[in-house]
């Protein structure tokens, strides 16, 4: 058990006074859980890719296939408009479903990370697309991967991603999942794989991590959210499936800007933790924050949008200095 005092949202984390800025009830086609977006500037507006599980019900089966990924607009990052229908990315009888879209601009394109089920394991994949219309697979990872995000520019000359691939076998046959980096020439050909951040250097997780967001470029280095999760056996049903017995908090590190294998910095307590009613008691999962936007403005602003409860798209600000300090208070 952890002490419960470390689950605390930071005092520098403004939540949404709307919250949540996208649901169900804004997607003009069939859905019922829409959450874990990933959010960029790009061509002029913001443009937000989300997950939406749809014929869900809290009763009854849910259809594994029954997943797509939506787009929705917005002028100011904060009211969003969805497009009237969602995108595919991969068609065949091998590809299950695609989701947990993450999206990163690179050199003026967008690039697009997401996780992909099929008949023989889970596989993360990057496609690029200019018009949020064509789209090109760059790159899928053997299974088993996902979490994938790219940084916002090369490092060294290399395009760099965060992963976290799934080690059941070699870690005692359950979650101990962490943070890795690796290294890419042209972002089809990935290697020089490395350990970025352990479960175990993590206080408020005994689960898993992740990446979570895209890391965003400041003065003091990458500025970087993942996700933590902690499993409490005690917990009970806490949502629409039958247990759930896991918390999904946020956490933030900063990583080295020539060197982004090398921790500079970490939070050594969590940015947001679930706290509100549409994080911690309402829909799918209770209990579950999962960052997958990140946006930096001129203003020194930062814009975090979240998954809540697996249910609901969610928004947070901060100010940049506050989460740079927060990185580095105990080094």
């Amino acid at each position: 058990m952890f002490d419960e005092a470390l689950y605390k949202t930071s005092q520098v984390i403004h939540r949404y006074e709307k919250n949540p800025i996208l649901s169900a009830a804004d997607i003009p086609y069939s859905a019922t859980l829409v959450f874990n977006a990933g959010v960029a500037k790009f061509a002029g507006r913001y443009v937000m890719v989300f997950r939406n599980d749809y014929n869900y019900t809290p009763t009854g089966p849910t259809d594994f296939e029954s997943t797509s990924i939506g787009i929705a607009t917005s002028e100011d990052g904060i009211a969003w408009k969805a497009e009237p229908k969602p995108i595919f990315l991969m068609e065949g009888k091998e590809f299950l479903r695609a989701y947990d879209p993450r999206l990163t601009v690179i050199e003026g394109r967008c690039y697009l990370c997401f996780a992909l089920d099929t008949r023989h394991g889970l596989r993360g994949g990057i496609a690029v697309t200019d018009d949020f219309v064509h789209y090109e697979i760059l790159h899928l990872t053997l299974p088993d991967n996902r979490n994938m995000v790219l940084f916002p520019e090369k490092v060294n000359s290399e395009y760099i991603r965060l992963d976290r691939p799934f080690p059941v076998y070699s870690r005692g046959g359950i979650d101990r999942f962490d943070i890795w980096l690796s290294k890419s020439p042209d972002l089809r050909y990935w290697g020089g794989s490395e350990l970025v951040l352990t479960v175990e250097e993590v206080p408020f997780a005994n689960d898993k991590i992740g990446p979570a967001a895209p890391p965003v470029k400041t003065g003091s280095g990458w500025l970087t959210t993942f996700h933590a999760v902690d499993i409490d056996r005690t917990r009970g049903k806490n949502g629409w499936d039958a247990v759930w017995q896991k918390r999904y908090c946020a956490g933030i590190m900063l990583l080295d800007l020539e060197d982004p294998s090398k921790v500079i910095g970490i939070s050594r307590l969590p940015l947001l933790t679930p706290e509100e009613k549409y994080e911690a008691a309402e829909g799918f999962n209770h209990n579950v924050i999962f960052p997958g936007g990140m946006i930096l403005e001129d203003t020194g602003e930062v814009k975090i949008y979240y998954g809540a409860a697996d249910t609901v798209e969610c928004m947070a600000t901060a100010d940049v200095d506050d989460l740079i300090g927060l990185c580095l208070e105990n080094r």
